[in-house]
């Protein structure tokens, strides 16, 4: 139950105002249509591959042919300065990409379920201590959930994919902001090597790739 009171002079209660502000984090401006596009034809084409493997095998049962280096994908962006130049960048190269202000509009985006990949900054919402509670969101994760985000720390001072380093922290990928320009490379190699690793468990718990 939610409780919605109005005060003497008719406004909407402090409750009701936080709500609207912690909307789920909004689209980029940019990149839906191509991002629907995009969507539309991966489907029609994984489609027809598994139907034609299906006919050249003699095969009754249809089995997955995706290409997951070609697969359209969301990316919740949890950043400071740097939101507007990222959220640009990963849009052109086919991504649907969120912006989230506020760490309760990340989570109510992730709340979906559809957005499994965020990358963060140390200047994400700091008035909130954003990024301290990304970090915290996915420590407090169960196994099984955290298998299914793929988090990437943004930073001045990281190594771009040391795999150690991301390991010790809990994370996914660690990005230096200095191959910023190099970004949609580093996550397609990146989520190409966590899919692989993680092909058979979903294969066998029936789960898509990331």
């Amino acid at each position: 139950m939610l409780r919605a009171n109005k005060d003497l002079k008719g406004n909407g209660s402090p409750t009701v105002q936080q709500l609207e502000a912690n909307k789920p984090a909004a689209p980029a401006e940019a990149g839906s249509k191509e991002f629907a596009e995009k969507q539309s034809d991966f489907e029609i084409n994984s489609a027809l591959k598994m139907l034609l493997h299906a006919l050249k095998t003699g095969n009754e049962k249809i089995e997955s042919a995706d290409d997951t280096s070609q697969k359209p994908r969301r990316v919740l962006l949890c950043l400071g300065e740097r939101k507007d130049e990222i959220a640009k960048q990963l849009t052109e190269s086919g991504y649907r990409v969120y912006v989230a202000q506020t760490p309760a509009q990340a989570n109510e985006r992730l709340r979906e379920g559809k957005t499994e990949i965020v990358i963060f900054s140390p200047d994400f919402a700091p008035e909130y201590g954003g990024a301290a509670i990304l970090q915290q969101k996915a420590n407090a994760m169960y196994s099984s959930e955290r298998r299914r985000m793929f988090l990437v720390s943004l930073e001045d001072e990281g190594t771009t994919m040391n795999a150690h380093e991301a390991f010790l922290r809990n994370l996914n990928l660690v990005v230096n902001t200095g191959d910023i320009p190099q970004l949609p490379l580093i996550l397609n190699r990146a989520l190409m090597d966590f899919n692989d690793l993680y092909y058979y468990m979903n294969s066998s718990l029936g789960l898509e790739p990331i």
